[in-house]
């Protein structure tokens, strides 16, 4: 928000003498973040001056039009003689007072003005738009000053247009919907300085009529709690705004559109209630407010048609929605200057969280919606319109009705238990009691004991140590977001001063080291690390289509998501039930910018959601929960499982000048499943691998991982058709694992160490294809005794010679005894052993036998 010093000294007095730095450092003492200063006096810098335009010749066989024009600057060039200035617009006549940078003078940006011949005319200097000055975004035309203005050629046009000002540019926190208004900053710095304030929501205002102004009926009085309009006929359609109106519009950053329209974005900054000019000729029947039906269409003033939702709120007459109520109105309503004469102010009062939900579907953040989703003040609705009334009245004619719609449904605010001590015993800091209700009292809380009044005396029975006493604190109207103890401890401390309360460390405990699970984890990160995977962190936010991207069944227990109550964006509002989704997304994102070799993993936690589970408990925060409550809130939380997921796609060796690279494959996939399980302490012999078919992986080439026969995650090639649907490369391959479905890690035995060498024998086993090489591999070590230490598949090979169906699958076995070298007698034995028992599981037969 950018706002004016200027306009704010209306409101609370400001010494007169307050230093800008000192200014600044008091809004970032209240929590209010300054993004930038300008000082407006500095941005111009030479001479500025008024002007009036005594002659305009057009100039004709140029692409534009041009004119050359004789501006009387008074004495301010020295001569007292027109000054020369070749100007290409058009929006002035000859006795128009303009806005003069002479000769030497240096504008925003650091353009320096200059004499000099163009057109076939010489230019001295530059006849200014407010875009040029830096004074807002319009430059279809130069500033022509009212012609009722004080100031006379050649006087500095500085303060005529607003640039003797310093503008503060601001960062309001989403839960400061109040300081996004004068009315609002203005009460934070009498805070500050200790100043009065002229509050411009307490004028009085007349109150609703029992016959309105508008016929109007409010369906849904949860999205709309209170909404007021009053109308005004007569108005002059022509009417400009004043230019004092339009300056303080354009420093705020908010564009001159017409005398309505610029009426209610002025109340807007003024007392933080965005309120909707309509014309009401232009509205056909009564308005009715209500939730949008899911596929109804409008076209809002920015001339975007959108398709609506049951979640939007709009206002409608006969012909159906005019307006998307808190966000934007529509252009068959919409004020047109030189054409409308009956305006019809609205005033209302909407559901945050709704506002909040609509502005990020259709990616409209007004200026409405930006204060609406913060908090706005239910009770100046009525202030508003008569603000309003009063400023069209003024500068544009007509006659307000002495109608007045006003209907309310605004609830009052709950009061808040806060006892006395709880600021002193959370910050560490001695707040009194009476201090405390002091700082409350300025926020425009009432502050009460009980039923009665708190003494303001601080010696009083209970309250000077404030120990057992408990005070009832109602907020403002316009403080939506103190809602617990909490929050007003936090005021205190607010305006209190963050500077008095120490920097203190607390004593940290004594650590007792990284939990299993920790352990565990970090294990895992680490194994993939250093084989070359590179770890993403990916947004938990899935689409509701990537189920079906991922070809996943009906019944699968993945499909069931979490759907967020807020999310960040409505195109992803479920929480993700597998790993896979997202990290497909950046591999699809990484080949999008030129990446071909990728092998990606993450580690994070999935959501399923507990169905049937119900709602949670409420929970404050002015106290630790019970054991029953944590209970019954993690029975409704969804269950978070710690998974692990990678995905490959191009090269995983790299090719160079020692030969061509070794392209990724699911049998890399299924490898770092096992990595993954080694680094979790699980031992070999308590890992099956196993053939199987599970979304979204393709049926042939698709390992299921099981630990002590139950099944912890899948790994393979991806299933052609997702690979499609994803736009990902062929052969694109994945894993993925529950880790917390792993068993505890158990103790591992040292390894006993034989000095005496190994005997190595090949053998290679003919099988039929559809017997996994794991398989034979149990096989050999049940068969081969203790004297086996290693047994590692080295080759493949199938061929017309073994036979149609067949396959040779060749191992490397290692035997080593831990107290002799074996003979050539026993390893032999050993490996017959082994073939043996493979031959009466599989039917594997020796290859050459």
């Amino acid at each position: 928000m950018r706002v004016s010093v200027s306009w704010l000294r209306e409101y609370v007095d400001l010494p007169a003498d307050l230093p800008t730095g000192d200014l600044e450092q008091a809004l970032v003492d209240l929590g209010i973040e300054v993004e930038s200063v300008v000082d407006l006096r500095e941005s111009v810098t030479g001479q500025l001056v008024v002007g009036e335009v005594r002659e305009i010749e057009e100039l004709t066989g140029f692409k534009k039009p041009i004119r050359f024009c004789r501006v009387d600057v008074g004495a301010a060039n020295g001569t007292g003689e027109p000054q020369e200035i070749v100007c290409g617009a058009r929006n002035f006549a000859v006795g128009d007072r303009v806005v003069v940078i002479l000769p030497g003078g240096v504008l925003p940006g650091g353009f320096a003005i200059g004499a000099r011949k163009t057109y076939g005319h010489n230019s001295a200097g530059m006849i200014c738009s407010a875009k040029e000055l830096g004074l807002g975004d319009d430059h279809s035309g130069i500033i022509v000053l009212p012609p009722d203005g004080a100031a006379k050629p050649g006087d500095d046009a500085r303060p005529v247009v607003g640039l003797d000002d310093v503008v503060f540019e601001l960062e309001i926190t989403p839960d400061r919907g109040y300081a996004l208004s004068l009315r609002g900053l203005a009460r934070e710095l009498s805070h500050a300085f200790d100043v009065p304030l002229r509050d411009p929501a307490l004028v009085p205002a007349p109150a609703g009529t029992e016959t309105p102004a508008y016929p109007v009926e409010v369906r849904d009085t949860v999205g709309c709690d209170r909404f007021t309009a009053r109308l005004v006929r007569g108005v002059d359609p022509g009417a400009p705004t004043p230019s004092w109106m339009a300056q303080r519009l354009v420093t705020a950053g908010i564009r001159s559109i017409s005398l309505p329209v610029d009426i209610t974005n002025y109340v807007m900054l003024e007392l933080g209630q965005p309120m909707h000019a309509f014309d009401a000729d232009r509205i056909a029947g009564p308005l009715v407010v209500r939730r949008a039906e899911a596929g109804e269409k409008l076209t809002t003033l920015d001339g975007v048609s959108r398709v609506l939702t049951a979640d939007d709120m709009v206002i409608c007459d006969d012909t159906g929605p005019i307006s998307l109520a808190a966000v934007m109105g529509g252009e068959t309503s919409e004020v047109v200057t030189g054409v409308t004469t009956t305006v019809l102010f609205e005033a209302a009062h909407w559901d945050p969280a709704m506002v909040g939900r609509t502005a990020r579907r259709h990616k409209l953040f007004s200026e409405a919606a930006k204060r609406w989703e913060r908090g706005v003040d239910p009770a100046v609705p009525l202030v508003a319109l008569e603000r309003a009334v009063r400023l069209l009245t003024e500068h544009g004619g007509g006659t307000p009705s002495v109608e007045i719609l006003d209907i309310d449904h605004v609830r009052p605010r709950t009061p808040i238990s806060l006892p006395a001590d709880l600021p002193t015993r959370r910050v560490g800091v001695e707040y009194p009691p009476a201090r405390v209700v002091a700082l409350l009292e300025q926020v425009g809380c009432t502050v009460a004991q009980g039923a009665d009044r708190l003494s303001e005396d601080p010696g009083a029975v209970g309250v000077a140590s404030g120990v057992g006493t408990v005070l009832s604190v109602t907020p403002p109207t316009w403080r939506p977001d103190l809602t617990d103890p909490a929050d007003l401890v936090e005021e205190v401390v607010r305006l209190d001063g963050y500077d008095k309360v120490p920097s203190v460390l607390p004593t940290a405990p004594a650590g007792r080291g990284l939990t299993p699970r920790q352990r565990r984890r970090r294990a895992v990160a680490t194994s993939l690390a250093e084989r070359g995977y590179v770890e993403v962190l990916a947004h938990p936010f899935v689409s509701p289509e990537l189920a079906d991207q991922l070809g996943l069944p009906a019944d699968d227990p993945r499909r069931p998501a979490v759907r967020l109550a807020n999310p960040l964006s409505e195109e992803e509002p479920l929480l993700r039930t597998t790993l896979l989704g997202p990290l497909l997304g950046i591999l699809k994102r990484n080949l999008g910018r030129g990446h071909r070799d990728l092998a990606l993993y993450e580690i994070g936690a999935v959501f399923h959601p507990r169905v049937g589970a119900g709602s949670p408990p409420a929970m404050g925060v002015d106290r630790r929960p019970t054991d029953e409550e944590f209970a019954a809130a993690d029975a409704v939380v969804p269950a978070q499982p710690v998974h692990v997921a990678v995905v490959l796609s191009g090269d995983l060796d790299p090719a160079g000048w020692w030969g061509a690279g070794r392209p990724a494959g699911w049998a890399d996939a299924i490898e770092a499943a096992r990595d993954v399980l080694a680094a979790a302490g699980i031992p070999d012999e308590r890992v099956e691998v196993r053939a199987a078919e599970y979304a979204p992986w393709h049926p042939g080439r698709c390992a299921e991982l099981r630990v002590d026969g139950s099944v912890v995650g899948h790994a393979g090639e991806l299933h052609p058709v997702v690979v499609a649907a994803l736009e990902l490369p062929r052969r694109t391959s994945a894993m993925e694992l529950n880790l917390d479905a792993l068993p505890p890690t158990p103790v591992t035995p040292a390894p006993t160490v034989s000095g005496f060498p190994p005997a190595l024998i090949d053998v290679a086993l003919v099988v039929d294809e559809s017997v996994p090489a794991e398989q034979v591999r149990r096989a050999l070590e049940a068969g081969a005794g203790e004297l086996l230490e290693d047994v590692r598949l080295f080759d493949v090979y199938s061929g017309a010679q073994l036979g149609a169906g067949r396959r040779s699958l060749a191992y490397k076995l290692t035997f080593r005894a831990p107290d002799r070298t074996l003979t050539v007698e026993e390893a032999v034995a050993a490996r017959d052993a082994a073939v043996a028992v493979a031959a009466e599981r599989l039917g594997a037969t020796l290859r050459g036998a």
